[in-house]
């Protein structure tokens, strides 16, 4: 029978957040310290301030569980984008590919523990076969550490109003004014990626800021857009790139790409062309691998003219003999006009 050796790791497998602010931050080290949650064998605990007002943090799965999944030994987040496991499946369709029955699941940390390729192609967590899935986590991600995340946990004794310890007391006297659904999070579901709360959370938000009818999906009633606008360029994206995209949907007048920016406008002719184009964008625009966002072009304002456009306009863009002469004469700041003698 196989026997998976206990874990005994120098350093852990942390994410930006929970590691802290501080570059000069002090761990403890304590070998087989504690089980993992995850496959229930002895592992390495870090544990460590993140900063001050902060609560100590420690590991709480093993390092080759958290290589499997790509997430921090703490937080069980992702460590690319700092995002759930059960949205970052479903944004790039990963399946998961960790045994859950306690018997296969040992044969199988055994095999990655040593090393082995018997197991299988492990998943693709960089997105390169999904970039409208990749750009999708991009836009849901963070894009700056969250520390607020490492502050001490509420007290609930103070929530009953039974708390004596006053400034002493290591938890943090608030009110809860979160989800209460938020508060039951287990380690295992969010690490399979199974009923998370915070994921179904995110994921109900992302499906409400995509509304019907807006972006490609719904044309504008002004007949007179033809044009598309395309977002996500950069350099490798050329004007004959978007050409070469656009063009098997009908005669395209112009391609503007302006010098500094990242993002194109695409005149269609045709309104039929530009519609034909919107629809098939609607799959996904991937240009040269980058995922690029397609969207209606807006129709040029059609206010009334400044004062100042129409005073040029009626006068024929120049400046009259008249307004010359009724102009103010400032005084001149030569000093030898008003007398002075050069020295």
């Amino acid at each position: 029978m196989s026997r998976v050796t206990d874990e005994d790791a120098e350093f852990p497998i942390l994410c930006e957040t929970c590691l802290g602010e501080n570059p000069y931050v002090r761990m403890s080290k304590e070998a087989r310290g504690k089980e993992c949650k995850i496959c229930s064998r002895a592992f390495t605990i870090f544990r460590w301030l993140p900063g001050r007002g902060m609560r100590y943090k420690k590991t709480e799965i093993c390092t080759t569980c958290a290589k499997l999944k790509n997430v921090c030994q703490t937080c069980i987040l992702d460590l690319e984008h700092g995002l759930p496991v059960q949205v970052r499946d479903s944004a790039l369709s990963i399946q998961d590919s960790v045994p859950k029955d306690e018997t296969n699941r040992r044969d199988y940390l055994e095999q990655m523990a040593g090393g082995l390729n018997t197991v299988g192609q492990q998943p693709d967590f960089s997105g390169r076969a999904q970039p409208a899935g990749r750009e999708m986590l991009k836009r849901m991600a963070r894009k700056e550490p969250y520390y607020k995340r490492n502050r001490a946990h509420i007290c609930s004794f103070f929530v009953k109003g039974i708390c004596n310890r006053g400034n002493e007391c290591p938890y943090r006297h608030e009110m809860p004014d979160g989800d209460p659904e938020l508060a039951k999070q287990n380690i295992v579901d969010r690490y399979h990626g199974n009923n998370d709360p915070v994921a179904r959370r995110m994921m109900a938000r992302s499906a409400a800021t995509a509304k019907p009818g807006s972006g490609l999906t719904q044309p504008p009633e002004d007949k007179s857009i033809t044009s598309l606008f395309v977002l996500g360029m950069d350099a490798s994206v050329t004007q004959d790139d978007l050409r070469a995209f656009f063009a098997p949907y009908g005669e395209i007048k112009s391609v503007v790409v302006p010098a500094k920016g990242n993002c194109a406008f695409v005149n269609f002719k045709h309104r039929k062309a530009a519609e034909a184009a919107a629809v098939a964008a609607l799959d996904g625009c991937v240009i040269k691998g980058r995922s690029l966002r397609v969207a209606w072009g807006k129709p040029k304002p059609k206010g009334p003219q400044s004062e100042l456009r129409q005073a040029k306009s009626a006068s024929g863009g120049g400046a009259s003999a008249g307004s010359l002469a009724n102009a103010e004469a400032y005084p001149s700041q030569d000093p030898t006009a008003l007398g002075a003698v050069r020295k």
